[in-house]
């Protein structure tokens, strides 16, 4: 496996592939990896010839106070576990590298998609993040590009620049992978004292109560979230940002009754640790 840290030498790599006929895997990650960017990696090591995994802590999808400089940052953990799960490239490049100029040039999704959950509390996160994104497509040139469904609004979110700005590659997007005791895995999960990391275990059961209600029959939208919290409310250390409920794709407003395919999505503070967590329900 190859630790590449230029444009430059990233693109010599890829010509070589496209030459030879290979097909590319992309998992774009801002490092910190765990199992479930490892589910990731070994999707795309099973379904294209080569793999590249970005490990790249973008700046432009932080705000103001947000953790940019304490994101951990564990490279050589992080080529180790890539490695062994099939990769054939890490790029890590710098942010001057993936920023080369001072006058910037964004990639913007605009529209309620961007509006709502995270993006309410967090402006400037898209355009960051599909920023980021659409230079590492351009970079890499993936036949597929690898994403979980932990960070569901992005899906939506990358899922239409895909499709506005004709990419020519299929996103894949992943199962959330949990701890055994259901704690959704997040690069964030570390930041958590012992007794934080307790208190979140509420998320994961929040959402199977609302999940046991919809499958009772629930088809308001409303008593759902209402469900969950109460539910997150009852955990003292919890404090919620939001518990809401969107139609897919797109996070449209939901109808009542619930019909096809539903966001049911919560983003929640354990101390200084925001953590967001979701269940897809579809009638």
């Amino acid at each position: 496996m190859k630790l590449i840290k230029t444009v430059a030498e990233l693109r010599a790599e890829i010509a070589l592939w496209k030459k030879a006929g290979k097909s590319i895997g992309l998992v774009p990650t801002m490092g910190a990896l765990h199992e479930g960017h490892a589910s990731l990696i070994k999707a795309a090591h099973a379904e294209n010839d080569c793999v590249v995994v970005s490990v790249f802590v973008n700046p432009t999808q932080f705000g103001p106070n947000e953790d940019l400089d304490a994101y951990p940052r564990t490279l050589e953990a992080d080529c180790h576990l890539a490695e062994v799960m099939g990769a054939n490239v890490v790029f890590a490049p710098s942010p001057k590298e993936m920023y080369p100029s001072t006058a910037m040039t964004w990639v913007e999704v605009t529209g309620d998609v961007t509006k709502v959950l995270c993006g309410r509390s967090r402006p400037i996160h898209f355009r960051g993040v599909t920023t980021v994104v659409s230079k590492l497509f351009n970079l890499a040139q993936p036949d597929r590009a690898y994403f979980g469904q932990k960070d569901a609004q992005q899906v939506e979110v990358l899922q239409r620049m895909v499709k506005d700005l004709f990419f020519n590659l299929e996103l894949k997007i992943m199962p959330i992978v949990r701890e055994a005791d259901g704690l959704a895995k997040s690069s964030r999960n570390t930041y958590l004292q012992p007794e934080e990391r307790a208190a979140a275990l509420v998320l994961s059961r929040s959402l199977k109560k609302a999940q046991e209600a919809f499958a009772a029959g629930e088809r308001n939208g409303q008593n759902l979230v209402d469900l969950v919290s109460r539910s997150i409310a009852s955990e003292p250390m919890s404090v919620i940002d939001y518990v809401e409920i969107y139609a897919l794709p797109e996070l449209q407003p939901v109808t009542t009754p619930l019909k096809g395919r539903n966001l049911l999505a919560v983003a929640v503070k354990f101390g200084t640790t925001r953590l967001i967590d979701n269940v897809i329900l579809e009638a």
